[in-house]
């Protein structure tokens, strides 16, 4: 492959693909395809042929079971038409060839509860963290201020000296690990890449609304050890440019908007290290 190339699975409920693929394009890789994923079960579409997967935000399968649940069962259990693989050897071999994956919102809550983040003993699918209903028992659509851990191994973040500002909205996006030695080993390892906080970046907050979810340690988006692995709540493709700003008539902004940085980082990435 001499082009980097970034794929967008849609289907089963997923919304915001067009603004994926938009945000891919803008951060400057050469193709970023939105893909069915009945394509990739029949076999037309491979992952292989990809460096950047992007899972997005949406109501996958009505959310039905838990956020993102039932998608997650189906991706770690289909097989491509066929019979010769299973969808997940894809998942397993795109991660294993050291390629870049993101998810957001609904893609956060699918890569959690497939186990591919965060991963702590390498990527074995087992799930170990969660996404659960907001403290509020409501569905949340505000915009957050993101304090960015800078000792994070994350690919996306590479840069952002404090945070970033983005919007969320989302009605299971709190943050609970299996078990105390879990969120210890997060922390340890500065996996938990970006944390709701006060609008000066200061310090992390479980004030709501602030916090927009009650997560634990106001966790709003995780990577794996590699870095290469990053979901979050907050929608990045959503804040591109600044026109997507809510002051953006009101208030002097650059033209890129703060989600940018992370399609950015990733075709950097790529041309670097994949092609």
């Amino acid at each position: 492959m001499s082009t980097t190339r970034a794929i967008v699975i849609t289907g089963n409920g997923t919304n915001c693909e067009m603004e994926a693929a938009h945000a891919c394009r803008l951060g400057g890789f050469d193709e970023a395809r939105i893909v069915h994923i009945a394509e990739i079960l029949s076999g037309e579409v491979r992952l292989d042929n990809y460096h950047f997967l992007n899972l997005t935000g949406g109501f996958l399968d009505g959310d039905d079971l838990g956020s993102a649940k039932a998608q997650a069962n189906r991706l770690k259990n289909a097989t491509i038409s066929g019979g010769t693989e299973k969808l997940v050897e894809q998942f397993t071999r795109f991660i294993n060839a050291g390629k870049l994956v993101l998810g957001v919102c609904n893609g956060f809550q699918l890569m959690v509860k497939m186990g591919m983040l965060p991963a702590l003993d390498g990527n074995d699918l087992t799930q170990t963290v969660t996404l659960s209903h907001n403290d509020s028992g409501r569905f949340q659509d505000r915009w957050c201020y993101l304090k960015a851990d800078p000792q994070s191994p994350c690919v996306f973040t590479k840069g952002i000296a404090q945070g970033i500002y983005l919007p969320v909205r989302h009605g299971e996006g709190k943050f609970l690990t299996d078990m105390p030695q879990t969120l210890d080993r997060i922390e340890a390892n500065h996996l938990a890449v970006l944390k709701y906080s006060t609008a000066d970046f200061d310090e992390p907050t479980m004030q709501f609304p602030a916090n927009p979810n009650g997560s634990t340690n106001a966790i709003a988006g995780l990577c794996d050890p590699t870095g290469r692995l990053f979901g979050l709540m907050p929608h990045p493709e959503a804040f591109v440019h600044y026109t997507q700003h809510p002051r953006w008539t009101r208030e002097q902004l650059p033209e890129e908007g703060d989600g940018l940085i992370l399609y950015k980082n990733a075709a950097e990435f790529v041309r670097e290290n994949l092609l």
